[in-house]
């Protein structure tokens, strides 16, 4: 996002929605003179006498280039030309360049006869201002730029207002005039506009009073008499020339209305021409998200020439709102009829020759709109509702959810002022947040910090912090977001209700329709697909809901006051979210023992990978759901529940490379397993925890996690616990250790190659892997077929990569194949490119990395499939062909950065380097490779800290040779 300057007021410097303090005066007065010429050269005489005036000291040009150094910290783009400086940004970007475009843009539009754009271009020029020009400037800067810039200002404005009474809106105008008059006693067309906007107002003896005052004025300050221009207003004042009056009845717009430009564009985009067919606009979404100050705001800019009209329907009856609508429109009391058709008629009758504007607020449904709907032509009627009312023929929706983060901080400091929010921008955030970046939430946390000016910033946010009491926070006066939300609770179904309230037993921000059975029954999606109908949750793509954290907040209370617990619901829940997550990891771990998804070699291998793809898509679209779930199960005591979801949910957390949710839902699940005394679960979340902190680099943390499991083990698990030491051995470079784990573990897994007794009675718990005496027996005539084939797969994977040998890997790779497992085909293919590029046999290596980088694509793996692009790198590099390495290495890079993987990114930092010296690219190598050894020291990785270590001084060895 681009900086923008201001000087249309106080010097202002936004970078996005942050403040930049732009230093002491100095630097305020060289910054200024720098953007009054924006994008040309300012030599250096100028800006010395901007700064310091006529007698500037001898040193002036020294200082002013250490003045021009400290701008260049906050301010981009300020460049070193002959004979001066100039600053590089587009004129648009500052505010009073923009001001004088736009003024010349609706001059133009004015002279081609298009009134209406050019009072539009005209408000939009005059909003930039803020205050009086170059605030805070003085000297020559000031005069030579802020007195043209208060000039134009002023006749833009009478050239604005002239035109709002050319379109007949002299009644919006009169405060205005007023203040322009009271500020200006002696503009003389100020005085003559605000007498023909009283007029047009039908405010005639005013406009009278209004020429006396001015004709005083005149006389006593200047003795001169009123020009041509006032005398004119005066005679048409006299001769009570006012055009036919017209309903007016929209609201007073909201002072700190912010944003919604979109939809802003969409309503104006939307107004008919004068004689075509009416337009109805439906803008829909959650309570408080701010429909009808958007509708009000919009019809406050819209210039319909037969009138406004504003009804506030709610629970009201179409009837009685047609009685106030009639009255509006001149139809006197005693005349209203008596029937709601009756009305229907005569209210048709009276708008059909009339263009109007019509705003109908908060409807419920398309029946209560219907008789309302204008059917003059050109007119345009804004409906606001929760529904989107897809039943309202003819009719177009727009949906309107929370504000942008931009324009919620903006919203704010509006209200409690720019200053305090910019002395506590962090603060200002965590209020956003902690409203949901609800329009109605944030004006009432603005207005109680607006009134209570000793309250801090994080004063208010601490207090919102606390979920209980939130929505009672949330009220001041008679705004209040219970109260809102408590309208659309009151007007759904009883089965709706019961929906909403039971969903707020989770804290989840969003959930699919099978949840909703769980909670209530089969009909639970379809209840759900009401509840998006009735604004109170919103469509989060294909079969997903999400909903507002208010809401979220406002249904546990009804849970809570009319059901009681949510840990009832919950356990009501859990059985199908247990069950549903159990079934998704069975697929991604095709022949886990237990699963009863070992796949025989007969099965189609294209079947397996997609029935693993689409566990995985699965389980990542209910990530967030499962992770925040996980929580709601431990925060309730169900804690069985607790820790066996956490544990279905790793080998997701770890392909994916979710670390953080990793770690938040093992913790949980760990504490609940303690809790509830399961000495199985605390083992098999100690593993859990074991393989976050070895996918982490913390190594030694990983092997006592491990060691603190095997106790707790059940017997077929110890195996699988072992094997996972080994891994941690293998990464802490202590190959026999490891080697002997794997050794131990094969014979634990079913294949022994020394014939030990039944392996399922191998006890490897009181064994230390460390201090085990096992030789490395050949392992290629072993009989696989055991007790667990797919540990013995993983076993042999790992010996066969930590041996390099490749006749390991290739059994490995034909049990996987036999197993219906094309994740673990997908791993064992790269390390056989592995061991095939340490041969040198490049081609057989790209082709077995290539292979592998396919099935991790098929299933949606993301990280292998980098991996299988990074070795692609390493195999193009062997070839002499490093740009392609370096191209390979790039996109597994971009998938290690998007994915948080810091090993990854290290490696593939690497690959660059290399790719890179070879290209003669000497200082791109060393930049490279610097940051890569840093990163392999934090992760313990020795042999990449050696690698690079090597590059960085090849590199440094041949840029000496230059």
């Amino acid at each position: 996002m681009s900086v923008r300057f201001g000087v249309l007021g106080p010097l202002l410097v936004l970078d996005g929605a942050t403040e930049v303090t732009p230093g002491p005066a100095k630097h305020r007065a060289l910054l200024v003179a720098l953007l009054m010429n924006a994008g040309r050269t300012v030599t250096h005489d100028r800006l010395v006498a901007a700064v310091w005036g006529a007698e500037p000291p001898a040193s002036a040009e020294a200082v002013l280039r250490v003045y021009v150094s400290a701008l260049r910290k906050i301010v981009e783009g300020i460049r070193t030309v002959p004979g001066g400086y100039l600053l590089a940004v587009d004129p648009d970007e500052v505010d009073a360049h923009r001001f004088e475009r736009l003024v010349a843009q609706a001059r133009r539009a004015r002279d081609a006869g298009r009134a209406r754009a050019a009072a539009e271009m005209l408000g939009q020029a005059l909003g930039l201002w803020r205050g009086r020009a170059l605030d805070g400037i003085d000297g020559e800067l000031r005069r030579a730029h802020a007195v043209p810039l208060e000039e134009l200002r002023l006749a833009a404005l009478e050239e604005r207002v002239a035109l709002d009474l050319e379109l007949g809106r002299g009644a919006e105008v009169i405060g205005e005039l007023r203040a322009l008059v009271s500020a200006y006693p002696l503009r003389e067309r100020a005085w003559a506009q605000l007498m023909l906007a009283l007029i047009q107002a039908g405010r005639r003896s005013e406009a009278l009073a209004a020429y006396e005052e001015a004709r005083g004025t005149l006389v006593a300050e200047l003795g001169l008499e009123p020009g041509p221009e006032l005398r004119e207003a005066h005679e048409r004042a006299l001769a009570e020339e006012s055009p036919r009056r017209v309903p007016n009845e929209t609201p007073p717009d909201i002072a700190d209305f912010t944003g919604r430009q979109a939809a802003l564009g969409w309503i104006r985009a939307a107004l008919p021409a004068p004689d075509a067919a009416p337009v109805h606009l439906v803008l829909y979404g959650p309570a408080g998200a701010g429909k009808s100050a958007l509708a009000i705001h919009a019809a406050r800019g819209l210039d319909l020439p037969d009138g406004r009209l504003h009804a506030s329907l709610r629970d009201r009856t179409p009837g009685a709102v047609l009685e106030d609508l009639l009255r509006s429109l001149g139809c006197p009391d005693g005349a209203v009829p008596a029937s709601l058709d009756e009305r229907v008629r005569l209210y048709r009758s009276l708008v059909a020759d009339r263009r109007v504007l019509v705003v109908l607020d908060d409807a419920t449904s398309e029946a209560q709109v219907r008789p309302l709907l204008p059917t003059g032509a050109g007119s345009l009627t804004l409906v606001t509702s929760r529904s989107p009312l897809f039943g309202l023929e003819a009719a177009r929706a727009y949906p309107l959810d929370v504000l942008e983060a931009e324009e919620t901080v903006a919203m704010l400091a509006r209200i409690v002022g720019a200053g305090r929010v910019a002395a506590e921008p962090g603060q200002a955030l965590r209020i956003v947040r902690l409203c949901g970046a609800l329009p109605l939430a944030l004006r009432i946390a603005g207005s109680r910090l607006a009134r209570r000016r000793g309250w801090t910033l994080e004063h208010l946010a601490d207090r919102l912090g606390d979920e209980r009491s939130r929505l009672d926070e949330l009220s001041a006066g008679d705004l209040a977001v219970r109260s809102s939300l408590a309208l659309g609770y009151r007007a759904l179904s009883g089965d709706e209700r019961l929906l909403l309230r039971r969903l707020g037993a989770l804290s989840s921000p969003d959930f699919a329709p099978w949840i909703a059975a769980a909670l209530v029954g089969p009909e639970g999606g379809r209840i759900m697909e009401s509840l998006a109908e009735a604004g109170l949750l919103q469509e989060r793509g294909l079969d997903r809901y999400g909903w507002h954290d208010l809401t979220r907040l406002y249904a546990a209370e009804r849970l809570a006051e009319e059901e009681g617990p949510a840990a009832a619901v919950l356990a009501g829940a859990a059985g199908e979210i247990l069950d549903r997550a159990r079934r998704a990891r069975e697929l991604m771990l095709p022949a886990e023992p237990g699963s009863g998804l070992t796949l025989s070699h007969t099965v189609e291998r294209d079947l397996a990978t997609a029935r693993l793809a689409e566990s995985a898509r699965w389980l990542a679209a209910e990530r967030s759901f499962m992770v925040a779930t996980v929580a709601d199960l431990h925060r309730a005591r169900l804690d069985e529940a607790a820790w066996r979801l956490a544990f279905y949910l790793t080998p997701l957390f770890e392909l994916g490379a979710y670390h953080d949710d990793w770690r938040t839902t093992a913790a949980l699940g760990l504490d609940a397993a303690r809790r509830a005394g399961h000495r199985h679960g605390e083992a098999l979340l100690l593993r859990s925890l074991a393989d976050l902190h070895r996918a982490e680099g913390r190594l030694e943390e990983a092997a006592e996690a491990l060691r603190a499991a095997l106790p707790l083990t059940e017997q077929g698990e110890v195996a699988r616990t072992t094997f996972r030491l080994g891994l941690v051995y293998r990464a802490q470079d202590r190959l026999p250790d490891a080697e002997r784990c794997f050794t131990e573990c094969l014979a634990a897994f079913g294949a022994d190659p020394r014939g030990a007794a039944d392996p399922r009675r191998v006890d490897l718990r009181g064994a230390d892997p460390r201090r085990a005496d096992l030789r490395a027996a050949d392992l290629k005539g072993a009989d696989l077929r055991g007790a667990d084939p797919r540990g013995a797969a993983d076993a042999l994977r790992a010996l066969g990569e930590l041996r390099g040998d490749g006749e390991l890997s290739r059994r490995a790779l034909e049990l996987y194949r036999q197993l219906g497992d094309p994740r673990g085909e997908a791993a064992t293919l790269l390390d056989l490119a592995a061991l095939s590029l340490a041969g040198r046999r490049t081609k057989e290596a790209r082709q077995l990395a290539e292979r592998a980088a396919g099935l991790s694509r098929r299933l949606g793996d993301v990280l292998p499939a980098a991996a299988a692009a990074l070795l692609l790198a390493q195999v193009a590099r062997a070839e002499g062909r490093p740009e392609a390495a370096r191209t390979a290495a790039g996109e597994a890079l971009a998938a290690f950065e998007s994915h948080g993987d810091r090993r990854g990114r290290a490696r593939a930092m690497l690959a660059i380097a290399a790719a890179s010296l070879d290209l003669d690219e000497i200082d791109g190598a060393i930049d490279a490779v610097a940051g890569t050894m840093g990163e392999f020291d934090a992760l313990g990785d020795r042999r990449g800290l050696a690698e690079a270590q090597e590059l960085a001084r090849e590199a440094r060895r041949r840029r000496g040779l230059r």
